[in-house]
């Protein structure tokens, strides 16, 4: 990218953006999202785009990544882990329950603008930071929403009250589990509001999300794209000889899940759907890329009809997307969910949940993909079943949905320019105290 000259800055704006989540190979797409702003970023020339930044993830050691003199990672250690929750309901990424953390609080004096993506660890020591007295009107305080987390709180607490039900733990049936998730998730939203009250912008991925918390937040609320790499993830017609490999069977309607394979991203209900579909006469096979909770529960239920590929390398994924026919994607946690779109740039039909904000890639429903109404397998068979009957009309629909990802979703440096550079600038003291 050939970066313009900046209009916000003369000197570069220290941004340090707060992941409260592990870093490591597998991690899902938030951890993905802003290694990806962090390497463009690294890209651009630091002085016509006036920034500096620094991306703090959490880690089992502390330590930096350059990524180029004015872009790095740099690792903390988390003072309280989620670790024995994590154990107890599966893949969930790894974060830091502590609602302080020292470490961070001695760094973030380093920077201008200090930009939340959560609320755990990092992000909370941020906010609370940015209260004190002494450093109020000193540092810019902005905040991202990147997953539903009073959603899935929802999904998290009631599957750990579930088992510590059949453990013997917890005592009461389904309504003392539906009180112990309902009160979990009314914790989680009150947290979310609380911090973002705080901020002096918050960022948030639909126009949905938009109304929501204009509601919450008056003007303060501003869009967060997605990038798609449009160099890799593209279509490939010979990328269906891998999935071979695999054992996908020729013939069959191969549909693709990335992504967290545990109940948060509701992947048994897709499971569900293709063996009903199966039953029914339909060669519908699925392929899994991910792992978690729920991996040995579709191998025991579909058997043979499934291709459980683990986790993935981004550049692999990219031609696991392009070789199968149909990309289906349960989950209702997301507030973008970059999957979908990678999934349309390979040239793949989509099907949603109706109602999801993955939705939001979608022109329509029935262009480039379906909507699925009603969250039950009956209702999933269905749409696998239909796509499966009518190959041509699911093809016509991948080539829109490519079509539509090439003219309509952006790069992730037009993302970076366009909604984050602004938003930082502003916020930084430099700018918004009249130092122009």
């Amino acid at each position: 990218m050939t970066s313009r000259p900046c209009p916000y800055a003369r000197r570069r704006t220290r941004v340090a953006v707060l992941v409260d989540l592990v870093r490591t190979d597998n991690a899902g797409g938030h951890v993905k999202c802003w290694e990806r702003f962090a390497q463009v970023a690294a890209s651009m020339d630091a002085d016509a785009v006036a920034l500096d930044l620094t991306v703090y993830f959490l880690g089992a050691r502390e330590g930096t990544e350059v990524l180029a003199p004015h872009v790095r990672f740099v690792t903390l250690r988390p003072v309280f882990g989620s670790g024995p929750f994590t154990r107890l309901v599966g893949g969930v990424d790894a974060t830091d329950f502590s609602p302080y953390h020292p470490a961070l609080a001695r760094l973030l004096d380093r920077h201008d603008v200090w930009h939340a993506t959560h609320m755990f660890a990092l992000s909370a020591t941020a906010a609370r930071l940015a209260g004190r007295r002494g450093h109020r009107g000193r540092h810019g305080l902005v905040a991202s929403v990147h997953t539903d987390v009073p959603a899935l709180t929802q999904a998290y607490a009631g599957l750990g009250a579930r088992r510590l039900q059949a453990a013997g733990s917890v005592r009461g049936g389904a309504r003392r589990t539906q009180w112990i998730a309902g009160a979990a998730t009314a914790l989680m939203r009150h947290r979310r509001d609380r911090l973002l009250k705080a901020c002096d912008r918050v960022m948030v991925s639909t126009t949905t999300e938009l109304a929501e918390f204009r509601a919450l937040l008056g003007d303060r609320v501003s869009l967060l794209g997605r990038g798609t790499d449009h160099s890799l993830f593209l279509p490939d017609p010979g990328a269906r000889a891998e999935l071979r490999r695999h054992g996908v069977p020729d013939g069959h309607t191969a549909v693709l899940f990335v992504g967290r394979v545990d109940a948060s991203k509701q992947v048994m209900l897709l499971a569900e759907g293709v063996r009903r579909a199966r039953e029914s006469g339909h060669p519908v096979h699925l392929v899994v890329a991910g792992t978690g909770a729920d991996t040995r529960r579709i191998e025991q239920l579909l058997g043979g009809g499934v291709t459980l590929l683990g986790s993935v390398p981004q550049r692999a994924l990219a031609r696991v997307y392009a070789g199968c026919d149909v990309f289906a994607f349960p989950s209702h946690t997301e507030t973008a969910g970059n999957v979908v779109a990678e999934a349309m740039a390979c040239g793949l039909p989509v099907v949603l949940p109706a109602g999801a904000r993955t939705t939001a890639w979608l022109p329509a429903d029935g262009t480039c993909g379906l909507l699925v109404g009603k969250p039950e397998p009956a209702a999933w068979a269905r749409a696998l079943t239909w796509l499966a009957r009518y190959p041509e009309t699911c093809r016509a629909m991948g080539r829109r949905a490519a079509a539509v990802a090439r003219a309509e979703h952006r790069g992730w440096d037009r993302v970076l320019a366009d909604d984050l550079l602004p938003v930082w600038h502003a916020a930084a003291p430099h700018v918004s105290s009249g130092g122009l």
